[in-house]
Order: C-alpha cells, then structure tokens, then sequence
C-alpha cells in the first residue's frame, strides 16, 4: 500500500510530539502508545520509529523480524483492548540530558529513537522526557489522555511501507494505522467512509470506466484514454471560459528551461530539490515546476504603461516535479501535471480588485461541481524573501479581502510560500474528505528580483505586483477528486459518455444513427450501442457505465421521430420528440447542472 502524501511526518521534532493540541488528537496519541506496547510484547526486539497522531487516527513504524499478516494486528488490537480495560495511567515518568537519554536508549537497543535525540535542534532544550503506562515507556512529549480507559471506540485498519523519514535511502519500516473516536457510531461512520472511499478509488473506477490508466514505462504520469479526455476537455472549456469572463489572455510558455531562470527566481535555491535539472550540452537547465517566471519573460518583453494593468494571463502548459516515490498517488500526486495557472500583473492600487476577482472566480468555477469554499490564510514561513514589512502589508491585504468576501477562513502560521504568502481554498467531498485546491498569492518578490516595472500617470517607473492562482490546482488531481466524488457517474455536462442510444433491433440502427447524429450536431457526446447483444443487455452494461442517459429506439420511436430515454437514476419517459430531447439535454449540459443528481450504487 502507498503511504499518503499528507502523512509521511518524518521531523525529528515532531517524532516526540502528541501530533495534535487537542483532546481527540491526544486519545489518539496515546492509542499509538498502546500500540506499540501491543507490538513490543509480541516482538520484544522491534524498532521503535515515529508513532504520532494524524488526521482520523494514528499510526507508529517499527522494524520487525518479519512481515506483519492480519492475525498480527488482530492480536496486537486485543492486547490494546487488555490495556483499556486496565485503565492504566499516562504518566510522565523521567526527564534526562539527551546524553543520558541517549545512553538509556542505546541500552534498549532503539536506534531510530537514539537518532530523534540526536538531531534535536538546540532549541528544544538540554533535556527530554519520556511517558509510561503499565510497563511500557516511550520517548515523547506528552499530550496524553489520562488513562487507557479513556481512549475510547479503536480499530487498527491496516499495515504499509514507510521510509524512515521519508528518505527511499534509509531502512523500510512497517507502519500500522489506526483510528480512534469518541464513540462506536463515530467509529462505525468513519469506517463505512474508508470502505465507501475503497469502492469510489479513482484508480480503480479510471480503469472500469477507461478514463485513465498508469503505466511503469512512465511512472506517476496518467495516461488518458479517450473517455478521460472528454472529462479533460470539458473541465479546460469551462476554465477558459471563466478565465474569458475575469478578463483573461491566454499564453503558453515553453518547459525546458535554462537554470538563470530559476536563479533569478530564488526557485533554484528553494526548490531545485522538486526539479527535473538536464545538461543540454551548454547549459544546465530545468523542466519547469510552475509557469510563473516564464510569464514573466512574456511581461518583459516591451515597456508597460500603467494603461495597460491589469495585464492577466492564463496558462495550460505541462508542468513537471520530481515527486518521490513514496509520497506518489495516482492522479492525486503526479510529475507531470497542468494546472489552469493565472497571473496578473497590476499597479499596487488594483490588489485589492483583482484578490476580489479571483475569489469570485473561485466560487464560480467551483459552482458546478456543488463544492462550497472555505479558505485558510497562511502565513509567512520560517524561510522566506522579503522583510517583515513586506509580509506585514501583503499579509493584511489577503486578510481584508477575505473578510470582505465572507469566505470562511482560518490561519495557516507558516504556510506561505517562500516568496509570498497565499489564501488556500479547501473543499469538502462526499465522504467527508477535506482537499486543498485553490491556491491565491500576492506577490511582491518576484518583480522585485526580476526588476519589473511599468511607467506610472506621472511619467516615473514603478514596480508591478503579480497575483498568482491556479482553481483547480491541477487537472489530473482535481479528475482524481470529482471521480471519487462523484463515484464515477458524472453529471451530464462532464459525462464523457452523456447519451447512450439502444436500437431494439437491427430495424432500429439507422434511427439510432440519426439520434446520435442529432445529439452530436448539438455538440452532447453520443454512442450508439449497435451490438447484436439484448436491450436489457445493452442497458445494464450502460447503466455500470454510468451513463446519465440511455436512449431506446424501435418501432414507435422511429415513426413519431422520437426517442424514449432512460437516465441512470432510473426515471424514464416514452415517446418523446427528438427536437426536444436533444434541446433540453443541450440546454442542461450548458448549465452545467449537477443532474442526473444521485449516483447509483458503487
């Protein structure tokens, strides 16, 4: 199983923390806890990694003699449940100089813990402190609950690979997951989310309903099949059109680049770890990671008046990051991607209108797909450009606009980009799932280091601010979240396949021939199943499909010049008249409506 991106924490700080301030996070904490005592009384010589809690639940990585099967984590859970019924205390039971605490762990023969200490920085200060219950003590701390009673309804859930520290050089440990919630219902809900969300995998549902497939010959590269591309083509209509409506131009700039570049940009210093670096002969050069810098080059290339701002850009170029391998998943983390970039160029005194227009157009372009946004500002990094004041001014814009727009939103403290800080937008899905997408960044540091300018009323030169957002953060990750979300049967306006049409008989072929031309003349996508296979046959393959509409033709049909159609839902109708069928079906996919509403049955 692959490890998600969102949980490979693998700071040596954070192997000593709770993994989370708050009451649930410290239950779950210590269900982590527990479960490494399970696991030590069952392997006496395991090798105790990082065990913090996360998002839903918790998990801890040991190196083991062998290979954990399902009895293990059966045993290793009712060893848990043995715990809890003891209510044992978390206690804080020692706190050592890290020489001491290193020797101690030595002793027992942890090596990853001895390292954890090792690499603590300065500032976590001269001592660490160590948690037991019952026999057990660990390297932690703290954020516990008070005793093993207390942590509530558990299960453990599964086993995956997982670098130590994330790094593909270091040793492969076994990590076990787990969940913990306050009650059994809580539980039992969270558990029918995991095996609904098995069922609604992208990966799987790309290749049932061809969409999209992986290969090895291109690691962590889709490729789309031509279904998938009508789902492609659909969301890109859509971007380009907002994009046209918000005043946009479109551009496309090339993907190797030479290293001056990114020099310039700082991103050579700050991201050429993420990079694809080639030597073409002469020069060192990248495959690019983003469109910015070279949108730039596009601004530079005459003089600017102040006339001309906003100057706004749109841009569909590939794009392609050095991912490793252990944090890859499917479309949802890719290195080749397309994002719908947008830059706009502005004089200082339009920020503001145009950080409006871009939520604005977040909404609008999220509309369709029944997603309600919420935001999260985050806020200058630790390592960064620009002075305080910088971030102090841009900070504060985003801040404002956000209130005024009345998105809701909370703080990201040192989520920001190196160079400027961002507004994150986030949704929720289906399942309950929370997915970072939207990205908006107010950026002085870039035409800064590029010494952008543009002549002012006044006839001097001033310097342009750049607004960075990309909506749905890149095609191939949002592909991945809406067919999860939707299960597969896409609304009809994204449907690659909207209408299927169904002769009875053979009779029928040529009518059917016509309907199809009839929807394919209104711009809907339209097959004809014209295997010498049964109706119902051909429907129930249609309805696995999830084809919104399914369409009967035969005898009556053929002499009204009508069609009887089917959606997925399972309503039908008889005898409807071709013209109308095919306007109202045209008019509902250019609304873009989320209809057929309900999905079938994963």
């Amino acid at each position: 199983m692959a490890i998600d991106a969102d949980e490979i924490a693998q700071d040596a700080s954070a192997a000593l923390d709770s993994g989370a301030g708050d009451r649930l996070g410290a239950m779950r904490h210590s269900a982590a806890h527990m479960m490494a005592a399970a696991v030590m009384e069952l392997f006496p010589d395991a090798k105790l990694g990082i065990g913090p809690a996360i998002k839903d639940g918790f998990y801890y990585d040991y190196e083991l003699p062998r290979p954990l099967t399902p009895s293990d984590l059966e045993e290793i859970e009712e060893k848990m449940r043995d715990q809890q019924a003891a209510a044992l205390s978390f206690e804080r039971s020692r706190d050592l100089p890290r020489a001491e605490a290193i020797e101690l762990l030595r002793e027992r023969n942890q090596p990853f813990k001895v390292e954890i200490v090792e690499d603590l920085d300065e500032s976590e200060g001269p001592t660490v402190s160590f948690y037991r219950h019952g026999t057990f003590e660990d390297l932690c701390r703290g954020g516990h609950a008070a005793t093993t009673a207390d942590v509530k309804a558990f299960k453990l859930l599964n086993t995956a690979g997982a670098y130590w520290r994330g790094d593909e050089t270091r040793p492969m440990l076994q990590r076990i997951y787990g969940t913990a919630w306050d009650t059994d219902e809580e539980l039992d809900r969270h558990l029918w989310r995991l095996e609904e969300a098995k069922k609604r995998d992208h990966r799987k549902l790309g290749r049932e309903l061809d969409l999209f497939t992986f290969h090895p010959e291109s690691p962590a590269a889709p490729f789309l099949h031509p279904r998938g591309m009508a789902i492609w083509r659909a969301l890109e209509d859509w971007s380009r059109q907002v994009r046209r409506d918000g005043g946009f131009s479109e551009v496309r700039t090339p993907s190797l680049v030479r290293k001056e570049l990114w020099e310039t940009s700082g991103h050579w210093a700050n991201y050429q770890d993420n990079m694809f670096v080639l030597d073409d002969y002469d020069h060192v050069s990248g495959l690019k990671p983003m469109n910015c810098p070279e949108e730039i080059l596009i601004y530079r290339t005459r003089a600017r008046s102040y006339r001309e701002l906003p100057m706004r850009f749109n841009d569909y170029s590939v794009l392609y990051r050095k991912e490793r391998t252990g944090v890859l998943a499917g479309m949802f983390r890719v290195r080749q991607l397309t994002q719908d970039d947008s830059h706009v160029f502005c004089r200082d005194d339009q920020v503001d209108d145009e950080i409006r227009l871009a939520l604005s157009l977040v909404r609008k372009q999220y509309a369709p797909f029944g997603f309600q946004p919420r935001a999260k500002l985050a806020t200058r990094p630790e390592k960064r450009l620009g002075s305080d004041e910088f971030w102090e001014q841009a900070e504060n814009r985003l801040r404002e606009r956000l209130e005024e727009d009345g998105m809701p939103y909370e703080l990201d403290p040192g989520g920001g980009a190196f160079y400027a800080p961002k507004v994150d937008i986030f949704i929720e899905d289906a399942l309950g799932r929370e997915w970072q997408m939207a990205t908006i960044q107010a950026d002085y540091q870039l035409p800064q280091r590029f010494d952008l300018e543009y002549r002012a009323a006044d006839g001097g030169f001033e310097r342009p601010v750049v607004i960075h957002y990309a909506i749905y953060g890149s095609f191939e990750r949002f592909i991945g979240i809406i067919t999860e979300e939707y299960a597969g049967a896409f609304p009809l306006w994204l449907a690659p396949v909207q209408v299927m049409v169904v002769p009875i008989a053979d009779r029928h072929l040529d009518y059917a021939e016509s309907v199809r031309a009839a929807l394919a003349g209104a711009g809907l996508r339209a097959e004809v199943d014209a295997r010498s296979e049964r109706m119902q046959a051909k429907l129930r393959e249609a309805q696995e499909q999830k084809i919104p509409v399914m369409v009967v033709v035969g005898d009556r049909d053929v002499e009204a010049g009508a069609v009887s159609p089917r959606l997925r839902t399972g309503e039908s109708s008889q005898g409807v008249p071709l013209d109308e069928f095919v306007a109202d079906l045209r008019a509902r996919s250019d609304a873009r409506e989320l209809w057929p509403v309900a999905a079938p049955e994963t």
